[in-house]
């Protein structure tokens, strides 16, 4: 039976890649950035924001839904493409980095996580079986595995300790996941592909053994670079990533995850990701920070006072062609809700028209230049507090 999955590869630059990525709800052309929408919504943008300013394909968490409204309510509501009426494709994070997170209030066993919710102390456990059920739940198109995440500098045997972990953990879950596609055809999208999770913190042969390990057990349909951007130096990520981009397959998606700075995006490119995500874009926004192409600003600055200028003038988005920097410093100094809403959709745009530019580009042939000439744009100026 044909796969309703696929991934195609339209121009190179080393190992950088513009692609297509197709899915049950829709392409995704690559690279691409995922607004990431936790709770089932991307905070204060609307889907039809999202539509607008270009994005295809948007993340939501398996934790954080598992515990409200419970992905039980999800399916019963048809599913989160119903849901959250998006109807463009949708990747779902086991909740492996949220459950590792809660110190003190969780213990780690081989058969998974014995946690405590963080809203109201009440007592769960995720084993790769019960994530692949949730997951099901949920009915997005890409699911993760249940992986074992731990901090950026973790040593060298900790670092093995979760990987092979993982490994081991992906295994159970890939069974899980086949035996459900077999006896849970009504599932909200039963059309559904598992990737993989790489580990191994800023260890380059535990990140090898890794990729050997998953890429044997299975042919998957894409592949996640976990553990990076969780306290590591920037050095140390992109050195990890380059040392992934030589052992994975070429034919097939890679997906680096919570990473979204600009600058992240654009070494990623450039290290052979081909799809990102971050909370950062809504999270900086919310308290006054903006991308631009010369650097990362925060409206709340008494520089921008008296400002008539856009967030950014070679932007598109809706609060950079119609509002001045004066206006929307006014409404953080006076704590209007239409501030953060507008900076958030700027910062996920430039995101998304960033990995536009990169894969025009790529289809270009000019994404050496390109990308060189961009990063030392924007590490060019000390950006302001």
């Amino acid at each position: 039976m044909t796969s309703p999955f696929g991934f195609t590869l339209a121009a190179t630059d080393g190992p950088a890649r513009a692609g297509t990525f197709t899915t049950p709800h829709g392409i995704v052309d690559t690279p691409q950035f995922m607004p990431v929408g936790t709770l089932a919504s991307v905070k204060a943008l609307d889907p039809d924001d999202l539509t607008r300013l270009g994005a295809t394909m948007i993340l939501a968490n398996a934790y954080h839904l598992h515990l409200r409204p419970t992905d039980d309510t999800v399916r019963a509501m048809g599913g989160l493409h119903r849901f959250m009426h998006w109807h463009g494709p949708i990747l779902t994070d086991s909740g492996g980095f949220q459950v590792f997170s809660l110190e003190g209030l969780r213990t780690i066993g081989e058969d998974g996580v014995e946690f405590r919710s963080h809203l109201d102390g009440s007592l769960h456990q995720f084993t790769p079986e019960s994530v692949m059920r949730i997951e099901r739940n949920l009915g997005a198109d890409v699911i993760m595995q249940f992986d074992h995440v731990v901090p950026g500098q973790t040593p060298e045997f900790p670092a093995r300790d979760a990987m092979e972990r993982s490994v081991r953990w992906l295994e159970r879950c890939r069974i899980a996941f086949a035996e459900l596609e077999r006896d849970d055809p009504d599932s909200p999208s039963p059309d559904q592909a598992l990737f993989p999770i790489v580990q191994g913190g800023i260890h380059a042969h535990l990140r090898r053994e890794s990729s050997t390990a998953i890429r044997e057990m299975a042919d998957w349909a894409g592949y996640g670079i976990g553990g990076l951007s969780v306290g590591e130096a920037k050095p140390d990520m992109y050195a990890m990533i380059e040392v992934v981009d030589q052992e994975l397959p070429r034919d097939r998606p890679r997906y680096l995850m919570g990473v979204g700075f600009p600058e992240d995006l654009v070494e990623g490119v450039a290290r052979g990701v081909d799809i990102f995500d971050c909370v950062a874009p809504t999270r900086m926004g919310r308290t006054g920070a903006f991308f631009t192409n010369d650097g990362r600003r925060n409206i709340r600055n008494a520089v921008f006072r008296l400002d008539p200028a856009p967030l950014d003038a070679e932007c598109t988005c809706v609060a950079c062609t119609r509002f001045s920097r004066a206006y929307l410093r006014h409404l953080f100094v006076t704590e209007e809700l239409l501030g953060l809403r507008l900076l958030s959709l700027h910062n996920v745009h430039f995101l998304v028209a960033l990995m536009r530019d990169a894969r025009a580009a790529l289809l270009g042939g000019s994404f050496t230049s390109w990308s060189r000439g961009w990063l030392a744009r924007y590490h060019s100026r000390l950006p302001t507090p």
